[in-house]
């Protein structure tokens, strides 16, 4: 059955569909043209040129510093109990052993800052004598000198006790070694006896080339006890003193003596120092401690041992 109406108003559909899609057509015709139009009349905005910083770095936290115990002040050497103990005993590898070993010991009198251990003394075994320091009192002689065991002397035979046990163990050890004899030349003289040899050398040489090999009374090492010149000694005799270096004995002595305490003196090119010509022969008694020290710090004066001044020369 059909209804009144509906076929018109199935046909008047399309007409109205037609004016809706044409009226939301002028719409959107319309807002393209305004959207257009107003990209055309609206300026563009300025891009930013700022510079973009990057961030901060991150706070960096310190590695903690290592705790690291400070070494001893070389001033209190003085005040340890055990150094003024064996100071006073008159020990003097006490002192040294208490002082922590001889290279502080002598680290600590190079640096200025032992004062209690005085190398003027010419009763320790670390007193230097040399043109610029005479043996005070200036006439000293050692207490309890000896000749050394089963050694062969030709001349002054003494020896402090200590340097004198020390330079027999070095002669035997130097003749079980296969290297030959070696004797005692010279050992301790007195103020007397240097007079007699300095003015021995002045009147051969004269002053100047005398006091390039011997010293003036007062100033020579053989007044403490603690110098030894020595020779070597095959087929029953001895040679002298200027032979001793070219010897298989003076080889073996330079380079062993440390080893019984004994270091020699005056080295080739030190005179500048020492104010003696090379002297291979002239050995120097520091006892087995500061030898070691003066050895394995490869030294080859007393006075840079102890940084002190060279003494080339006399005072007046």
């Amino acid at each position: 059955m059909t209804v009144p109406g509906s076929q018109h108003a199935a046909r008047a559909r399309p007409t109205a569909l037609v004016w809706v899609a044409a009226v939301l057509g002028g719409v959107l015709i319309g807002g393209s043209a305004t959207a257009a139009s107003l990209a055309m009349t609206t300026p563009e905005r300025p891009r930013s040129t700022a510079v973009v910083q990057p961030p901060p770095p991150a706070t960096v936290v310190s590695l903690p510093r290592p705790m690291v115990s400070a070494a001893p002040a070389a001033e209190s050497l003085c005040a340890l109990p055990a150094v003024q103990a064996a100071l006073a005993a008159g020990d003097d590898a006490a002192v040294i052993a208490a002082s922590g070993g001889a290279m502080r010991f002598r680290s600590a009198i190079a640096g200025g800052a032992a004062p209690c251990i005085s190398l003027a003394d010419p009763g320790r075994i670390w007193v230097v004598i040399n043109k610029q320091r005479p043996c005070d009192p200036i006439d000293y002689q050692p207490a309890g000198i000896a000749v050394p065991a089963s050694t062969r002397t030709l001349g002054e035979t003494a020896l402090r006790g200590d340097a004198a046990a020390a330079l027999a163990a070095m002669i035997s050890a130097a003749a079980g070694s296969g290297a030959g004899e070696v004797a005692l030349d010279s050992g301790f003289r007195s103020f007397a006896t240097q007079r007699t040899t300095y003015a021995t050398q002045v009147g051969a040489r004269g002053r100047a080339g005398a006091e390039l090999i011997s010293a003036r009374p007062g100033f020579s090492e053989h007044q403490t006890g603690l110098a030894a010149d020595v020779v070597a000694c095959s087929n029953g005799g001895c040679g002298s003193i200027e032979q001793f270096a070219a010897t298989p004995q003076g080889a073996w002595v330079a380079e062993h003596a440390w080893e019984y305490g004994w270091v020699v003196r005056y080295h080739d090119g030190q005179t500048p120092i020492t104010g003696y010509q090379p002297e291979p022969w002239h050995l120097r008694y520091l006892g087995p401690d500061l030898a070691r020290a003066y050895h394995d710090g490869g030294f080859r004066t007393l006075e840079e041992f102890f940084a002190l001044p060279p003494a080339p020369d006399y005072a007046g």
